[in-house]
């Protein structure tokens, strides 16, 4: 099964071939702040099987608990996040899923950043929470 997406307003478009190598939840305050939500759903994907058309944006987020940057892209017409990459999984992209034109077979693996999710938020049992990063 393919995997596709878009931005808001479809300047920016995605495609990759196979299911995401994890999915999870972050609820980081910048994850919050860059969403203007409770928190970011996520799913690895493999940069070398990431198609996209469009030039999306780059926020480079160096002020982060953790102290990592984040590269954050984005759409700059729409403003939408498109997904996020760390230094220190070069082979891998973070793909934000509310892009994604399908995500009924989303399902949390873990929820990271616990430490700042939103009182409000209540959390599946048996999904691993971690109060921090992973």
């Amino acid at each position: 099964m393919a995997y596709s997406g878009q931005c808001l307003c479809g300047e920016i478009k995605y495609d990759f071939p196979n299911a995401p190598a994890m999915t999870g939840v972050c609820h980081c305050k910048n994850c919050q702040r860059q969403g203007g939500s409770a928190f970011s759903t996520l799913a690895g994907v493999a940069k070398a099987e990431f198609n996209m058309t469009g030039e999306p944006k780059l926020y480079l987020d160096s002020d982060t608990d953790s102290g990592n940057h984040v590269e954050r892209y984005f759409c700059g017409d729409c403003g939408s996040p498109i997904y996020s990459a760390l230094p220190s999984q070069p082979e891998m992209l973070f793909l934000k899923t509310g892009t994604m034109d399908d995500t009924s077979e989303f399902t949390p693996m873990f929820h990271v950043w616990c430490s700042t999710k939103q009182n409000w938020v209540d959390l599946a049992e048996g999904v691993p929470q971690m109060e921090t990063q992973a």
